[in-house]
């Protein structure tokens, strides 16, 4: 990585005396613009086995080389789990329930590094799955005035599987503990719902903070070597080749940030990672840039993203969907407009409640001639949603496959620029 950003870099100052080295360079831009699945399918699927074969072989000689007790442990880990699955007997009903905890904290951090990774391109786990999840058990909360209906802290949309809770009955659970009140829209409050789903959002904020450690590993690295990052170069070049207002403005907000982020500290890094931030990949290729060590970055990121963040989130969602935030609302009008506001506002409150209860509810099938057609067509709201979230995960496969398949060439690339610049060199010298 770093031998390659040097080779660009010198070969960059010599671009100007060699047209030979400038030609090749737009050559090798134009495949790498081409390297995608839409135009050379079958070539990028080469790229990318050969990268993640190189990657993997990597990682196999670094354990084989330094990994000595690590390789042991892991032996012995793996034969004791192995012992454990092929036995029968009383410690079968506490494996069972160590999986279903593991498979619960990987599944909700897998969906956090997927949000976070990919440098902008990563998947919207919080708007697919987190989000709806604390809003539909806000919602069967409110319904059954309860917040006991988890068998296990598990028990939470997990892949190709639903929460027990969310297609049971309310008088399963038991009589209301908490029964509504007359004045008051909040039948349950958002401290009685939070500690039901704040676990899940904890490892999901886990998550997206191990999701921005590759930018900066890759900048760190690029900063050890001595080179300037290349995402830096590349997004400079696009900023100042395209004059439009939008490209300006991101420009102007890009050095502003790089002209604050040189002098980080932990409570810089903990604000941007705090609030939802899209630059927040510029701030951590800036901090791998300038130095800044893993454990101020990672421990400021993860303290940010895990529960600032994951808790300001979640209880947002909880106060839209149990009614909390339009009380205050409410209430606040009323506080400044006086009593015009609050002699229209019970009409249209109602009038949102009946909207939402037949949201809740859904339609109610009626007998007629319409009947068949809507079970022929079957077109769900449930259906929708799985094609959506299909589509977008396909869409982030797809990214990771060309991304990887581009950097695999312009390794090869840098390589052959390389060889070009010496050879033409030594034809110089001689």
């Amino acid at each position: 990585m770093g031998s390659g950003g040097a080779a660009a870099a010198s070969l960059s100052s010599s671009e100007g005396t060699d047209p030979l080295i400038s030609e090749l360079r737009k050559k090798h831009q134009l495949e790498l613009e081409k390297l995608t699945l839409t135009m050379q399918p079958f070539r990028t699927l080469k790229f990318f086995f050969f990268a993640t074969v190189q990657d993997l072989k990597i990682l196999l000689l670094y354990i084989l080389r330094k990994g000595g007790w690590y390789k042991v442990l892991s032996i012995l880990v793996v034969a004791f789990c192995l012992l454990l699955l092929a036995v029968d007997g009383s410690h079968e009903k506490h494996v069972q329930e160590f999986l279903s905890y593991a498979r619960f904290g990987l599944w909700w951090v897998a969906l956090g590094v997927a949000s976070s990774i990919g440098l902008g391109s990563g998947l919207h786990t919080f708007v697919l799955y987190l989000g709806p999840h604390i809003a539909l058990f806000t919602i069967k909360a409110m319904q059954c005035g309860r917040v006991d209906l988890k068998n296990a802290p598990y028990d939470t949309i997990q892949l190709k599987k639903e929460p027990s809770w969310l297609e049971k009955d309310c008088l399963e659970f038991g009589p209301p503990l908490y029964p509504s009140s007359p004045g008051s829209l909040v039948r349950v409050s958002v401290s009685r719902i939070l500690p039901e789903v704040q676990l899940e959002a904890v490892l999901w904020g886990i998550g997206t903070a191990l999701g921005e450690l590759p930018p900066y590993f890759i900048s760190r690295a690029a900063h050890l070597s001595g080179s300037t990052l290349e995402a830096m170069e590349e997004l400079d070049a696009a900023s100042s080749n395209d004059d439009g207002f939008i490209s300006a403005s991101l420009k102007k907000i890009k050095h502003w940030l790089v002209s604050r982020l040189q002098h980080l500290n932990f409570l810089t890094i903990l604000v941007l990672a705090s609030v939802p931030n899209p630059l927040f990949d510029l701030a951590g290729i800036m901090c791998g840039q300038f130095g800044i060590s893993f454990w101020k970055f990672f421990l400021a990121t993860l303290t940010g993203k895990a529960i600032i963040k994951a808790y300001i989130q979640t209880i947002f969602i909880i106060s839209i969907c149990n009614n909390q935030l339009l009380e205050l609302v409410e209430d606040k009008l009323i506080c400044v407009f006086g009593p015009t506001v609050s002699v229209l506002l019970p009409d249209i409150i109602a009038k949102l409640h009946r909207v939402k209860d037949k949201y809740l509810t859904g339609p109610v099938p009626t007998p007629g001639p319409s009947a068949p057609k809507a079970k022929q067509w079957n077109l769900t709201i449930t259906t929708i949603w799985n094609t959506f979230i299909w589509l977008m995960l396909m869409n982030f496969t797809v990214k990771i496959v060309q991304s990887t398949a581009q950097k695999h060439l312009k390794r090869q690339q840098d390589l052959e620029l390389t060889d070009k610049l010496s050879r033409s060199r030594e034809s110089s010298a001689d």
